[in-house]
């Protein structure tokens, strides 16, 4: 059986940047062995946002500029980017919370053979929800989980409900 990690937007501006946290900054290391011990194959997502992001419907809602392509706060924390570093990875950047490119790429890098599938980043209740559901409901049938301590949410509250959805929807919290 094939396993794919996804590692959903560990990025600076969402670690210690424009829009970091202290529970972001604390999972860090376990994010990192996970994705060093991983042995499978690994897609790093990008959230991407461009100059005019404060015009978008999301800027609108969030006014605070991040993940803007090209810039310090876009780049993968240094951390993780090293630990990706010597393994089989494919980066995706995404223009929303989730990826509707994943799931094709996912697809394609599985061919035939059956395969499993754990997320694990930033932010549990956004981007990391998002992505989840959407790979459930593109792979009903493939076992799907999320290591939620490789991930933090917005506050400790709005991660542990995110992690209540996903476990409504039958992901298993690991």
């Amino acid at each position: 059986m094939k396993k794919f990690l996804i590692v959903v937007d560990m990025q600076k501006d969402f670690i210690d940047g424009a829009l970091g946290s202290k529970e972001a900054c604390a999972i860090v290391s376990a994010a990192v062995k996970k994705i060093a011990d991983f042995d499978g194959e690994i897609f790093a997502t990008y959230d991407t946002h461009f100059d005019d992001y404060m015009d978008t419907a999301e800027g609108k809602k969030l006014p605070v500029p991040h993940c803007i392509k090209g810039t310090e706060g876009w780049q993968l924390n240094r951390e993780i980017s090293a630990a990706l570093k010597g393994k089989k990875y494919t980066p995706v950047e995404k223009y929303t919370f989730g990826s509707v490119k994943l799931p094709e790429l996912i697809k394609k890098a599985a061919g035939n053979d059956e395969f499993s599938i754990e997320l694990i980043g930033l932010c549990t209740d956004i981007c990391v929800v998002s992505n989840t559901l959407l790979l459930k409901a593109s792979f009903p049938e493939a076992p799907i989980a999320v290591d939620e301590k490789c991930c933090a949410g917005v506050t400790p509250e709005k991660h542990d409900a995110a992690i209540e959805t996903m476990k409504s929807c039958q992901i298993d919290i690991l």
